[in-house]
């Protein structure tokens, strides 16, 4: 599957989940309460490094 295939899959699936019923109680759950919003703004940064440590692992530091 090309990167460009797999890119646009994820954000599809993304998009069909933000949008249940279930998942945007959830995101209103935490944006009322600080210390959940405060531990999904830190778990989502954390996500974000360890993806990107990642992808220089399976692509090199060499490729963009």
């Amino acid at each position: 599957m090309s990167a460009i295939r797999l890119a646009v899959t994820v954000v599809s699936t993304a998009l069909a989940v933000s949008r249940h019923p279930a998942v945007r109680a959830g995101v209103q759950a935490v944006v009322n309460n600080p210390k959940a919003r405060e531990t999904a703004i830190t778990t989502t940064r954390n996500a974000a490094y360890n993806a990107g440590v990642l992808a220089r692992h399976l692509l090199g530091r060499n490729k963009s």
